[in-house]
Formats: structure tokens, C-alpha cells, sequence
């Protein structure tokens, strides 16, 4: 069956900004006294969202102040604004999709402007404009609000929808919206979708494979 939406999320999967994002938090969190390193950041937090990690960090017995979420967010963008790399074989995969005729989406928890940050200087985010669901819109992942949104958006069958997302809350997003899901795992590898009905891929030229595009 030739899909009818391609959903993809933005961090880890569009543009590689985990590793900065990871970074820093973690330096973020220990001017407050709790150390986790940038790795342990990610396996603890990562597809969450930043609410999510201080509401849990505090609860760790880190002392932030009332405005953490925007100053952190602050020190973020900054970061992010730097320069991030987009994930190898995304812009042939898009353009396969766009030449397919196939319509796209991004259904992120992160929240719009941190995408302008990280997605403009590609042309990533023109690529997408209209089409760019966050979770600070919609009830975030693994809630399968924002698939469902884009889905409604674009007249598109969960049957005929795929998402990618290289984390559990986006393959379980998936499960409950009852549309596909390629678990992108190139780091990890397959095992790390171990337990879930996401198809695992570590390079977007399987997705174009299994699409048949």
C-alpha cells in the first residue's frame, strides 16, 4: 500500500541535536546539585520533555528556581543555534517521498521555536511549513494526539500512515494512533525496539526500501 502520510519526529531523527541538547541539560542540572552525565541524560529523558525533566529532576533533589524552563530553554536555543547536522539520508528520503507524491508531517514533543532554531538552516523547516505538530501544542508523545492531527489534516488512514521516531514514546505514540512506525535506531541497534511493534531501521534508505520508493 502506498502511504498516505510520513510522520517524522524532529530531534535525533530530522536534525542531530540530542548530543547538544544532552549536553547542555546535564551541565544545566549540576549548577543545581544533581550530576548526570550527558549520556545518562539522554536514556533517561530522551523523547520527553523539558517540563517533564524538571518536574523529575526536582524530584531527584535538584533545587531549581520558578523560571528553570525558560532559562534553560535559553541556553538550549543558544546552543542549538550554533549548528546541528541533518541525519544522514533524510533530504534523499524527502525527496523520494516529495517525488512519490507522498505527503509529510513532524509531530515533535519539543516545542516550535526550538524546531526554528534547529530546522531553518537546513531549509528543513520551509520543507515542512504548515505540516509541524508539537507537543506543547497537543498532548505530547506517547498521547497519539498530534498523529491524529496530522492524520485528520492530511485526510490520511492510520492504515496508510507511518511515523518515525527514534524513541519509545514516539513507537508507542504510533501503537495508539494504529498507523506504522519505524524505529529509527542507528544507535543501539535493533535490539533498543526490542518489545515494541515499531519496525526497526538504522538508515533511512531501509525506510525508502520497505516504502518502495
Amino acid at each position: 500500500m502506498t502511504p498516505e502520510l510520513v510522520i517524522f519526529d524532529c530531534d535525533g531523527v530530522l536534525v542531530d541535536t540530542e548530543p547538544t541538547t544532552d549536553r547542555v541539560i546535564s551541565a544545566n542540572l549540576a549548577r543545581y546539585g544533581l550530576n548526570i552525565a550527558p549520556d545518562m541524560v539522554h536514556k533517561m529523558f530522551g523523547g520527553g520533555t523539558l517540563m517533564g525533566i524538571g518536574e523529575e529532576a526536582r524530584r531527584m533533589g535538584a533545587d531549581l528556581p520558578g523560571n528553570w524552563l525558560d532559562q534553560t530553554y535559553d541556553e538550549v536555543f543558544a546552543a542549538l543555534a550554533l549548528g546541528v547536522d541533518v541525519m544522514s539520508g533524510v533530504v534523499d528520503l524527502l525527496d523520494k517521498l516529495d517525488a512519490a507524491g507522498i505527503p509529510t508531517a513532524i509531530a515533535s514533543n519539543g516545542p516550535l521555536a526550538k524546531m526554528k532554531v534547529s530546522l531553518t538552516p537546513s531549509g528543513l523547516l520551509d520543507r515542512f511549513a504548515g505540516r509541524i505538530y508539537s507537543g506543547h501544542d497537543y498532548a505530547p508523545k506517547p498521547a497519539p494526539a498530534m498523529l491524529l492531527h496530522a492524520m485528520d489534516v492530511a485526510s490520511a488512514a492510520s492504515a496508510a500512515t507511518w511515523m518515525i521516531d527514534d524513541m519509545p514514546a514516539g513507537w508507542d505514540a504510533a501503537a495508539a494512533a494504529g498507523c506504522g512506525c519505524f524505529a529509527y535506531v542507528a544507535e543501539g541497534g535493533a535490539a533498543r525496539a526490542g518489545g515494541h511493534t515499531a519496525v526497526p531501521v538504522t538508515h533511512m534508505d531501509q525506510i525508502a526500501a520497505a516504502l518502495n520508493l
